[in-house]
């Protein structure tokens, strides 16, 4: 077994590899650019190399620039995690060339798997089904045009070596192709430093279904049944579980079949993954085939017990799986969220700044539930603009779907982030859909529930109530302490008032709030009582406790005059007043937002790619105006409506803060 290993790579997965290979008994050497300086993935190993500057392609994209930390450290193996070099078959040669071990397959199955044109003609070869397409590498954005219009409308453009969502767009019409050709091709090149593109038949509501594949040196190829991965959004998977809510045994048990017949077709050894497109019918086709760990792959080690990393490494050092297919059993259901660090209510465009605060829910193991947090981040660092958007990946486990489910939500309401736009309100509001919790899902899901984007949870009339009762408690408890002190310091107890008003955004609760038992009953002016008890103090950014005989999480935010609270998608803003400060805050005047309709605005941090229009021009509604480009991923920022360039304030090449001024209109 190896001695010492260097994971090429960064954030939450160079982490997850160090855990397994410290629990070996291997040491780690981590790798990192000047962005990475104060990394998780640096503190938490034995060595760490600087790799270069904060761009991907002058550090983790640089071959030369790992085998030199490779020779430094005297790592006898490197592990490439996902991303990055992960599918790059000149490192893997490069590796093999100075005798050091690659933790993946051999460079023969990445430049057959790897690159998607060649993966999909083997995989027909090899009698597998597959996707109506051209297959061929594109040379223009015309000659897209020509075969999506021989394949039909819609067809999705996608980069011969990319993965993860980059480099892929879907076309309904001519202009959307030449578009996407145009983006696809710059993002494949910035991203994996291969502008390649092919283009094929986008199948209508279909799901993404997964099948991981373990193989070593050994004759042996098993499989560990299948993912679902169909909640995504711009391609970009969001939400995982394992196994899938539509697969019956005989679907499951022939798609498992046919990714190791292909595995084994090109000789493929560590773990890989075989991913499907599964219409409403539950025909399959083969899509492409990573081969490399999998971001998602936590859910496969939940339902199978079985640890994905530490099997790459003892293939690696050639040792056979010791396990055969019929060994591998599905015990229970998980389900993965991906915490992002996107605006939900910005259109989910990518965030930038310091974790202002970062606490996860409690990670455990029991019998009957698990919660599991992949993580790269901590409190007090930075999320930077040069690399992916994934903060956390959260994971639960249980016996059944519905209690998988019941107990991601908990864990999300107990997710505390903070000093950054984040998803965790739209995996709530997903956690709680009716569509997602029966199971009825597809690759169209975001976009069919949420088509104006998300704006967050409107809560019934039910749950608004107990948020004003919850309100209501809290404070309560802060006026009481606040009395307490006030009291022991002049003697005498100020006494708390029981009439109070309760404003949830533009709603207005009148209640009567007392004691009892330890806790409180909140009497609404139509005589509904709600019982509060939890042990929150004031402060405690989490309120904890039972309401209405509910258990309940809540999220609190204090700002001036009140606090945000945040539930399950919800977030509302809360203020309690006395009577008499309702009464006359009513009478104050509302102040107006500034205008800035005359205004292209930057949306996110980022790096301005292009200009598509000068001052003086006329533009309409849909028009292209701007490129901006942040973690890697391209933004095309459109006009709204018709108007007249007055002027351009940021030229390309720009970095620039959320809200700064691209440019203005007449």
């Amino acid at each position: 077994m190896f001695k010492k290993i260097l994971i090429a790579n960064r954030g939450e997965i160079a982490c997850r590899v160090i855990k397994t290979a410290r629990r070996m008994g291997i040491a780690t050497v981590a790798v990192y650019s000047d962005a990475d300086a104060r990394a998780l993935h640096v503190a938490m190993a034995d060595e760490a190399v600087h790799v270069g500057p904060a761009p991907a392609a002058q550090s983790y994209l640089v071959i030369d620039s790992i085998l030199d930390a490779v020779r430094r450290t005297g790592a006898e193996a490197v592990h490439p995690g996902y991303g990055f070099l992960s599918e790059n078959r000149r490192f893997a040669e490069a590796l093999a060339a100075e005798g050091i071990a690659f933790i993946g397959p051999p460079a023969s199955a990445i430049e057959a798997m790897g690159d998607k044109i060649t993966s999909k003609r083997l995989a027909a070869e090899a009698g597998v089904n597959t996707v109506p397409g051209a297959g061929g590498q594109l040379e223009d954005a015309e000659e897209a045009v020509r075969l999506a219009r021989e394949i039909g409308y819609p067809v999705m453009l996608k980069a011969s070596a990319g993965g993860g969502g980059k480099g892929m767009r879907i076309a309904w019409s001519d202009e959307e192709t030449r578009e996407g050709f145009r983006a696809s091709k710059s993002e494949a090149a910035s991203s994996f430093g291969d502008d390649r593109l092919f283009i094929e038949k986008f199948v209508t509501a279909p799901r993404h279904v997964e099948i991981q594949v373990l193989a070593d040196a050994h004759g042996n190829t098993i499989h560990l049944f299948e993912r679902e991965c169909s909640i995504q959004r711009r391609n970009q998977k969001v939400i995982e579980e394992a196994p899938s809510p539509f697969l019956d045994a005989e679907t499951r048990a022939a798609m498992g079949a046919q990714a190791c017949a292909l595995a084994a077709a090109v000789g493929y050894t560590s773990a890989g993954t075989v991913e499907f497109i599964v219409d409403g019918e539950r025909n399959f086709y083969f899509l492409e085939m990573n081969t490399r760990l999998q971001v998602e792959h936590p859910v496969t080690e939940l339902i199978t017990g079985i640890d994905l990393v530490e099997a790459m490494i003892r293939v690696s050092a050639g040792a056979p799986l010791g396990i055969a297919q019929e060994d591998v059993t599905l015990n229970g259901w998980a389900i993965e969220s991906r915490l992002y660090a996107e605006d939900p209510y910005r259109g989910f465009l990518p965030s930038t700044g310091r974790l202002t605060r970062y606490r996860p829910p409690e990670e455990r193991v029991t019998e009957a539930a698990k919660v599991r947090n992949d993580t790269g981040v901590f409190e007090g660092g930075e999320i930077s603009m040069y690399y992916d958007p994934m903060i956390a990946k959260l994971c639960t486990w249980a016996p059944d779907r519905a209690a998988a489910i019941e107990g991601m939500r908990r864990a999300l309401d107990a997710f505390e982030v903070e000093g950054i736009g984040h998803n965790l309100p739209f995996l709530a509001a997903v956690m709680d859909h009716p569509r997602f919790v029966s199971g009825d899902i597809t690759t169209a899901f975001i976009a069919e529930e949420f088509p104006e984007g998300f704006s967050g949870v409107a809560p019934d009339a039910a749950t608004l109530r107990k948020l004003a009762a919850a309100a209501g408690h809290m404070k309560m408890r802060k006026e009481a302490r606040e009395a307490a002190i006030s009291g022991a310091m002049a003697n005498h107890q100020r006494r708390v008032g029981d009439d109070w008003v309760v404003f949830l955004d533009r709603e207005t609760f009148a209640v009567n709030i007392t004691e009892a038992n330890g806790g409180t009953v909140v009497r609404f002016d139509d005589g509904a009582e709600v019982a509060v008890e939890s042990e929150w103090r004031p402060g405690d950014p989490l309120f904890r406790g039972t309401v209405g005989g509910e258990t309940m999480i809540i999220k609190i935010d204090f700002v001036r005059g009140g606090a945000r609270l945040r539930h399950r998608g919800a977030e509302l803003r809360a203020v309690v007043r006395t009577p008499r400060q309702a009464e006359l805050a009513a009478r104050m005047p509302e102040k107006a937002p500034p205008d800035t309709s005359r205004m292209l605005l930057c949306p996110m941090p980022g790096l301005v790619m292009a200009l598509h229009v000068g001052e003086g021009d006329e533009v309409h509604e849909g028009q292209a105006l701007a490129t901006v480009e942040a973690m890697k991923m391209e933004n095309v920022l459109r006009a709204e409506r018709k108007a007249v360039v007055a002027k351009i304030n940021a030229r390309p090449g720009a970095s620039l803060a959320v809200d700064d001024v691209i440019m203005e209109f007449e």
